[in-house]
């Protein structure tokens, strides 16, 4: 991680308070597009997943076996705070993680690999800019945003690099314990748009940032709408997804697709 990946999460972080700071109290309480949560639990999840780096709930996430499931607990805890307080919390608790971050940039501490409940191990550097970012971005342009009719704030390659860096490394762990079914050769996985890049994956589960010699099938999509089909907001059908070479198997891959 360098000094622009902690730059990254302070832009990102930006844009939230950016858009927060201008709802109104009927906004606060609408349906994101997260399910079963309001727009005001959506930002209690990013400010209590802050929090809790700070507190003894990291346990309880280091150590959880359903992320999702504690996620829903930590929101739950906060259901009847204010919207001042919500924001309040995320504002402070998200500062002291970017200061965190700037503080193991270039320490040798960042390469340490810590759990992150049932998504596997990931060095720490990572934990604190790559889930981060990746959260703050699906969250505010796929579940805020678009449920209150704002404009879709813009992003840059460095943001989404973290993003996808995040995801793939997600996508590792997945397949090394449940690898792709099905699968006869590499698939490629192209993204176009901010942080572009090509990606592989193999039959035994292995997931490689180049393109393989002789792939199946290759899928062609963008980096923006990545982030909500990948994580099943939305079906890759519907987006501008391509498939050239073997569509079946790669329709099976992607269909199973589901990167938390």
């Amino acid at each position: 991680m360098t000094d622009s990946g902690v730059a990254a999460v302070r832009r990102e972080r930006a844009e939230l308070l950016r858009l927060c700071q201008d709802l109104s109290s009927d906004e606060w309480q609408r349906p994101s597009r997260a399910e079963g949560w309001r727009i005001q639990d959506v930002v209690a999840h990013l400010g209590s997943g802050c929090h809790a780096m700070f507190s003894p709930a990291m346990v309880s996430m280091l150590r959880s076996t359903d992320i999702e499931r504690t996620n829903d607990a930590f929101v739950d805890r906060r259901r009847e705070w204010s919207p001042s307080r919500v924001l309040g919390e995320y504002e402070r608790w998200s500062s002291r993680v970017t200061v965190l971050a700037g503080l193991i940039a270039a320490r040798r501490v960042g390469r340490v690999r810590v759990p992150a409940g049932e998504l596997g191990r990931f060095p720490l550097r990572q934990v604190l800019t790559g889930a981060l970012v990746f959260d703050l971005h699906t969250h505010l342009r796929h579940d805020i945003a678009p449920a209150l009719g704002r404009t879709v704030p813009g992003t840059d390659p460095e943001r989404m690099a973290l993003v996808l860096a995040w995801m793939f490394a997600v996508l590792t762990n997945q397949l090394r314990v449940t690898p792709p079914a099905g699968l006869t050769g590499p698939i490629d996985i192209e993204l176009a748009g901010p942080g572009a890049g090509t990606w592989s994956v193999h039959p035994d589960g292995t997931v490689l940032g180049r393109p393989a010699a002789a792939p199946v099938a290759v899928v062609s999509a963008t980096t923006l709408e990545f982030p909500e089909w990948a994580t099943r907001r939305a079906r890759w059908e519907d987006r501008q997804v391509s498939v050239v070479g073997d569509r079946d198997t790669a329709a099976r891959f992607l269909d199973a697709l589901n990167i938390v």
